[in-house]
């Protein structure tokens, strides 16, 4: 479960519905090209948070992104019906909100292969595509996580987009899951979300209590964020990257928890304990021998793009590798194999020389 401990510094958020004399701004009415293109850069200047936002909402980096920039046309174009009388970033969370909920009720859910099934057994485990499935979605860090001063915020923000939150939240009805992120991740008073889901503060803290309940339920596992500045966690991923480049079993047995868990989406098998791994990796995934490994970040923790030995030389893309790590070993590896997507998402090259 994220905490939030901060207190929140939006304003009321506020539906306009009646013209307000001319295009407003946060600080009043502007005219002209030079005050469009101003506005133009006070919205901007909320993407990557909103982007975050839509994100938890909805499980997809694309999604969001695409909800993001409808917000931001629907803002635009509202622009002078907006009275000033709310923050612009409570006003333009209410448009997102809005945007989320109606692709919510379109009846969009993500998940992972671990929420679906049972663990298979190496000795039964086959590839079987789930194309009815519609897949959680990893998501590069700077286009949801902005950067905060304090240490402790963006450890926060870090764990609220880790995989394992993010799949638990769709397990959630769409307004609850919209008074948790705004209560919990972006500690948003209760009154500020009622103004906002146009409902009393009661329903808020009714809403916040069953979502509360329905994520201890599923007990989202906690995985350590990817830090640069932890010692022992560079030195896990850096013994991770030579085990697995050199193909070691015995070197990467080591660094994996007992009940560490493997997928592969948009396959629905999944893995679980070390044996099976390996198992796993020594037969089927042996296909991964000569690999190399790209290191970057997604979801908040350590991820590596995964590069395969073209027989015509240097490495090809095979798949985006999320490690989850907790008390100093791997506790889940998925790797997204839909390179043509996830590659250009988080700007990895096309291919590496040999």
């Amino acid at each position: 479960m994220v905490d939030a401990t901060a207190g929140s510094t939006v304003g009321t958020p506020v539906d306009p519905t009646e013209p307000a004399g001319g295009r407003a701004g946060p600080a009043g009415p502007v005219d002209g090209a030079a005050g469009d293109a101003a506005l133009q850069d006070r919205l901007e200047e909320y993407r990557t948070e909103l982007t975050g936002y839509c994100y938890r909402m909805l499980g997809s980096a694309f999604e969001a992104e695409d909800a993001v920039q409808d917000t931001m046309v629907r803002a635009w174009r509202a622009l002078d019906r907006f009275e000033g009388r709310s923050s612009l970033r409570s006003w333009l969370y209410r448009i997102a909100t809005n945007v989320c909920m109606d692709a919510l009720n379109a009846g969009n859910r993500r998940a992972r292969p671990i929420d679906l099934t049972a663990a298979t057994p190496v000795a039964q485990a086959q590839l079987t595509a789930r194309p009815e499935v519609t897949w959680l979605e990893p998501v590069p860090d700077g286009r949801v996580l902005p950067q905060p001063a304090d240490p402790a915020e963006a450890a926060l923000a870090r764990e609220s987009v880790r995989l394992a939150f993010v799949a638990a939240l769709q397990h959630l009805p769409a307004r609850q899951r919209a008074v948790l992120i705004l209560r919990e991740v972006l500690a948003w008073r209760a009154s500020e979300v009622a103004e906002l889901l146009e409902t009393s503060v009661a329903s808020v803290n009714s809403a916040l209590q069953r979502a509360r309940a329905t994520l201890a339920a599923r007990d989202p596992q906690r995985t350590d964020p990817a830090d640069p500045l932890d010692e022992g966690q560079r030195r896990l991923l850096d013994r991770y990257l030579a085990a697995f480049e050199s193909y070691d079993m015995a070197a990467l047995t080591a660094l994996l928890h007992e009940d560490a868990t493997l997928s592969m989406p948009p396959y629905d098998l999944w893995l679980r304990g070390h044996d099976d791994i390996v198992g796993w990796m020594l037969g089927v995934g042996s296909v991964c021998r000569g690999s190399r490994l790209v290191p970057t970040t997604a979801n908040g923790t350590p991820a590596f793009a995964h590069y395969h030995p073209d027989p015509g030389g240097g490495f090809t893309p095979w798949a985006l590798m999320v490690v989850e790590t907790r008390d100093g070993k791997v506790s889940g590896i998925t790797s997204f194999l839909d390179v043509e997507r996830w590659f250009p998402l988080f700007g990895l090259p096309d291919r590496l020389e040999g």
